[in-house]
């Protein structure tokens, strides 16, 4: 089989090798790939949003079965534009990625079918949200640009003031681009953080191992907020009790909701949760696979990853036995330093001893190939993914290989995994 998979990060990275395993696959395309992906397949210089590009290559290249993984192609529709070629994809339509690609459609579909959530309100106009902000006496509070933000589109607002200036920034300043033309200000729910991402054809869901992801740039959850510094698999809060709960009030009934408004939902559904003191509730949803969640997630699937995805494409994911190993995984991001705000680019890697070292992977997420040589190229650079029979084992082995890993100004957190 031939294989095409939209995307240069990570968590493509981390799918691409998963991938790999099936003696069926023949060649994988990475559009557009990156320095460490070219390792694993051959990348194409075309944008993971240049959708006819994307469709004419799969056409040319009699592409048997492709992967739409980041957002934003999926919310402009790239598997619609790839199945009607005729090309089985794994992936939402356009229609169903709107359960991320649209915080006040999400919100507004929770209401509507009684699925957990924290209250909230929608806004069009800045003028409408500051008089709200005005009126509240109820701080932190949260503020949400509406559309895609490469996952900084929300705002944690400790004050007034600060809630004042993010809706400032969020609708007039227009940091987020269009994504902000509305806006969602939402309750502040405490309690630990769980990602599960889960398989779906629409009918069955099957949940994949649980997950938590550090957000903050810095150790004890300092700093600005990221696109994720490193993650754990499993979430130590995520009890089997909690977990029936989730299935039964948010998970089955999520992928209904989405049945019954005409948007049936294929491919992977990624639930943000926090387990409050009322229960476990929906933070946020995303349209595929999370970045770095998935970096631990895949490492212990044990069941062949393109017969996952071909089950889904077909709707017969109920005739597949999904299992996972009962190991520990622990992914540290290395970062540009800087990152998320100014960083530079452009700096080789040196990898030491570190891709020799056992259960370990590195997970190429801002690399580029320069001469031949690996060189830096984004904000999160690696993801280095270690696997044991213990999540104290997994997170030493982590650091022990980012010891032998260097570029200049490399950042990453200390305490990914620490658990109090």
């Amino acid at each position: 089989m031939k294989l095409l998979v939209v995307g240069g990060g990570g968590r493509e990275h981390a799918i691409i090798k998963q991938l790999k395993k099936n003696e069926t696959v023949e060649k994988i395309y990475a559009l557009p790939g990156n320095g460490g992906i070219a390792q694993d397949a051959e990348c194409v210089a075309i944008g993971a949003k240049d959708i006819d590009k994307i469709v004419e290559f799969a056409v040319e290249n009699n592409i048997d079965f492709a992967v739409v993984a980041p957002d934003d192609p999926l919310v402009l529709g790239a598997v619609d534009a790839l199945e009607a070629k005729g090309i089985p994809c794994f992936g939402p339509t356009a229609k169903a990625a709107a359960i991320e690609g649209s915080k006040v459609f999400s919100k507004n579909l929770m209401k509507k079918y009684g699925i957990p959530t924290a209250e909230y309100e929608v806004f069009n106009s800045p003028e409408d949200a500051k008089k709200y902000v005005e009126a509240s006496d109820t701080f932190p509070m949260v503020i949400k640009a509406d559309g895609l933000a490469l996952g900084k589109g929300v705002i944690i607002a400790e004050s007034k003031d600060d809630a004042l200036k993010a809706v400032e920034e969020i609708m007039q300043d227009k940091v987020f681009g269009k994504s902000g033309d509305q806006i969602v200000i939402e309750e502040f729910l405490t309690g630990p953080e769980v990602s599960v991402l889960s398989f779906t054809d629409g009918n069955v869901v099957v949940p994949m191992i649980s997950s938590m992801d550090h957000k903050r740039a810095l150790d004890n959850n300092m700093g600005l907020n990221t696109g994720g510094m490193g993650t754990i698999a499993p979430n130590p809060f995520y009890t089997e009790e909690i977990a029936d709960r989730c299935m039964k009030e948010i998970f089955l009934p999520t992928v209904d909701a989405m049945n019954k408004e005409g948007r049936t939902f294929k491919g992977c559904l990624y639930f943000g949760l926090m387990i409050t003191p009322k229960g476990p509730k929906v933070i946020e949803y995303n349209c595929r696979f999370g970045d770095p969640e998935t970096q631990v997630v895949l490492p212990l699937l044990k069941t062949d990853l393109l017969t996952i995805m071909q089950a889904v494409n077909k709707g017969t994911l109920n005739d597949v036995k999904v299992e996972f190993s009962n190991e520990y995984a622990c992914c540290v991001v290395m970062a540009s330093g800087g990152y998320p705000v100014k960083y530079n680019t452009g700096y080789p890697i040196d990898f030491g001893k570190a891709e020799s070292l056992e259960n370990i992977t590195i997970f190429h997420a801002g690399t580029k190939l320069d001469d031949g040589k690996i060189v830096t190229s984004g904000g999160r650079v690696l993801g280095v993914t270690a696997v044991a029979d213990t999540a104290g084992n997994a997170r030493d082995k982590a650091y022990e290989a980012t010891k032998y890993i260097n570029f200049r100004d490399c950042h990453y957190r200390s305490d990914i995994g620490k658990v109090k």
